[in-house]
């Protein structure tokens, strides 16, 4: 049996929130490591299986410290994440499957964040050539879910020929799929690998879809 969450990840995850500064960090560190770190690297390897096969897409699991050449205010994250994506310099301009912990609870599914501007005009070029296959992976992943897709949108929307595609032709960025959830005894049982990864298949021929776009 692999580590699994506990009340105790719940507790470090709001004193690091309430105390982040490096001296609590290191009087709890171990707190960390045993409760948090550990059973979230093992998570990212349960939820990984599916997509071993998968050329080009790598498995990330993130630290709790933050870069520091980038001048945070804060010396450590308040969260920490699991992302399936491709093997790109930064997850943001990719889509990725997820999972995030933080002392809120947990979220987990499909987004693509800051997709750079000649992504998504290659996004609306692959529309117009196939206009059927996104309409039709957006329903599945929807029925599947119970969660639609979503996007921020341009305010001047891009023109489209095709009037059926004019409401893609308008997305922007934060295009994403995700379910939230508070804390619950399924959060601290071997069933959430399987529930997060039953929602990461279903979202994978999205994720697809667009990594087709970024390779």
């Amino acid at each position: 049996m692999y580590p699994l969450y506990s009340p105790k990840t719940v507790d470090f995850l709001w004193g690091i929130r309430l105390n982040n500064n490096r001296e609590w960090f290191l009087q709890n560190k171990q707190q960390y490591i045993d409760t948090l770190y550990e059973p979230t690297k093992a998570l990212g390897k349960a939820l990984f299986e599916p997509f071993l096969a998968k050329s080009g897409t790598v498995l990330k699991v993130s630290r709790i410290y933050r870069d520091a050449r980038r001048h945070h205010p804060t010396p450590y994250k308040e969260s920490l994440w699991i992302s399936i994506r491709p093997d790109k310099p930064w997850w943001a301009e990719n889509p990725c499957l997820f999972f995030e912990i933080s002392p809120e609870g947990i979220r987990y599914g499909f987004c693509l964040w800051h997709p750079k501007a000649d992504f998504m005009e290659a996004f609306r070029k692959k529309l117009e050539a196939d206009p059927e296959t996104l309409p039709k992976l957006l329903k599945n992943a929807e029925k599947a879910t119970g969660i639609p897709v979503t996007a921020d949108c341009y305010k001047r929307p891009k023109a489209a020929e095709n009037p059926a595609l004019a409401p893609y032709f308008a997305w922007k960025e934060h295009i994403c799929c995700i379910r939230s959830a508070p804390f619950s005894p399924v959060v601290f049982s071997p069933e959430l690998a399987q529930e997060v990864k039953e929602m990461l298949c279903a979202l994978a021929p999205l994720y697809d879809y667009f990594t087709d776009i970024s390779l």
